[in-house]
């Protein structure tokens, strides 16, 4: 059984007390993907100590070398993406082909910001005195707590740590304890590509034994989480005033089938939206609203297309769906569907799948309501499974007040081809990521990402050239002959 083990001030160690915990895969859980440290308060505030004494080090560092760290790191993980996106398959359960296409994405997001990072300066302001030059220039903040999820443990995280370290911080980076060995990777990358000792330091564990030493502790200037809206807004309220919060959260996010629209074209986004990670995407669809004059046609080509499905484990060729990520998760979306089967009409799913393979992993059947209505739980609350509600409504303001009507505001999309509504649309909508004619989830890198109310502290946006300013704070300076 392969031990990993936490990296902190440039070794790799095993945590101070010897306690572990083990990682399974969701499609066996029989299958022990890797035994992993089970921190403590001690072994996170070694970590910070270690990222406080690096900072001043890394900070004088050339921005250029620590682009070309950057660079390397990418090198690695596209060298080493097929045995990564194995290990993120077994651990995680998404679709072979999908995590390697996430380990690639990391690498270009690390290429990207390795580029941005080099560029990203202050400015020079125009002023009246000839003997005064006045300039802003941006600086690092310290230490930066990086806290990933788990349904895309590689890419998250890059996106995250990549701006951190190209501006001069050093980081305490804590992965998903339901998907370790994903971030054990990126960090290896990382640190292989020739960081010093103590600008990034790894740690796993639950964030009940370690989560306040990571983000309360003092030296902690900023910190990047995504994760449930719960979870980030205890960590917002905790920290001190003057520590950055960087929070990407929950959704419910809407998919508008108007009137006009392509229906097959809108069932192929339904389905890539709300299945493809097995509804398991922080910007996956999980409520599509449709006209009432397209709704019964609708509905039947969805159900036809639902029945199709393959699910499976990600290893293998052609499945459509994989497990959930954990027992957990299975518990979680189980009691959901119970709930719905309570509140609305069930048309497809509704169960855990068993027999053969299916007896080993977390595989519950894509699940479909109907007769869904705002007051109901599963309209409200964010799922996170494969779980599609449908909803009618009206005309198009009728829609856009459905769609409005929630305390999230993360990602949203509609299908139409009326010029009307897609001018419309992009403004009456309350969410961070508008789509016209395409799914709910996915973003580019180049591009900004993040939600709206509280989906978001909707401060710093991630992704992007916009991405590098949560991490830097700026100086004006007043210079005389």
């Amino acid at each position: 059984m392969n031990v990993f083990l936490n990296h902190i001030d440039g070794e790799w160690t095993a945590c101070q007390s010897g306690r572990t915990f083990d990682n399974v895969n969701p499609a066996d859980a029989g299958d022990l993907v890797g035994r992993f440290q089970s921190s403590s308060a001690v072994d996170a505030q070694a970590a910070v100590a270690a990222a406080a004494a690096a900072f001043a080090g890394w900070k004088k560092t050339p921005v250029g070398k620590r682009a070309a760290v950057l660079n390397r790191a990418a090198d690695h993980l596209e060298a080493n993406a097929d045995s990564i996106a194995a290990e993120l398959t077994r651990e995680e359960g998404k679709a072979l082909a999908l995590a390697r296409d996430e380990v690639l994405r990391s690498a270009q997001t690390l290429r990207f910001y390795a580029v941005e990072g080099q560029t990203f300066t202050g400015e020079v302001f125009p002023n009246d005195d000839p003997d005064q030059l006045v300039y802003s220039q941006r600086e690092p903040l310290g230490v930066v707590t990086v806290i990933a999820p788990w349904n895309f443990p590689v890419s998250i995280p890059a996106r995250k740590i990549a701006p951190a370290l190209v501006t001069g911080n050093t980081v305490v980076f804590k992965p998903s304890s339901e998907a370790p060995l994903s971030g054990y990777r990126l960090a290896e990358a990382l640190i292989k590509a020739g960081l010093p000792k103590g600008v990034l330091n790894f740690i796993t564990g639950s964030a009940a034994e370690i989560g306040a030493a990571i983000t309360e502790a003092p030296p902690v200037r900023a910190i990047s989480f995504t994760g449930s809206s719960r979870a980030g807004e205890q960590i917002h309220r905790a920290v001190p005033m003057t520590t950055r919060t960087q929070m990407e959260l929950g959704g419910k996010n809407p998919l508008i089938v108007m009137e006009d629209a392509d229906l097959d074209r809108a069932v192929d986004l339904t389905i890539k939206g709300g299945f493809s990670l097995s509804g398991q995407a922080c910007t996956g669809t999980s409520r599509v609203l449709v006209a009432e004059s397209v709704k019964a046609a609708y509905t039947e080509r969805l159900l036809a297309k639902v029945a199709t499905l393959k699910v499976g484990s990600g290893m293998t060729a052609g499945m459509d769906l994989g497990p959930l990520a954990s027992h957990k998760q299975l518990e979680t979306v189980l009691r959901y569907i119970e709930i719905g089967k309570s509140e609305a009409t069930l048309l497809c799913g509704g169960e855990r799948l068993t027999g053969g393979d299916f007896d080993k992993g977390f595989y519950v059947a894509p699940t479909v309501f109907t007769d869904v209505t705002q007051p109901m739980r599963i309209a409200r609350e964010e799922i996170f499974g494969p779980v599609i509600a449908i909803l009618g409504f009206t005309d198009y303001a009728d829609a856009i007040a459905k769609a409005n009507d929630t305390e999230y505001g993360l990602a949203a999309a509609i299908v139409t081809s009326n010029p009307r509504y897609i001018h419309h649309f992009a403004t009456d909508i309350e969410a961070g990521t508008v789509k016209v004619n395409r799914t709910t989830t996915g973003n580019l890198v180049n591009a900004p990402f993040g939600g709206l109310k509280r989906s978001s502290t909707s401060t710093f946006r991630e992704s992007g050239r916009t991405g590098l300013e949560f991490y830097t704070q700026i100086k004006t300076v007043y210079r005389g002959a």
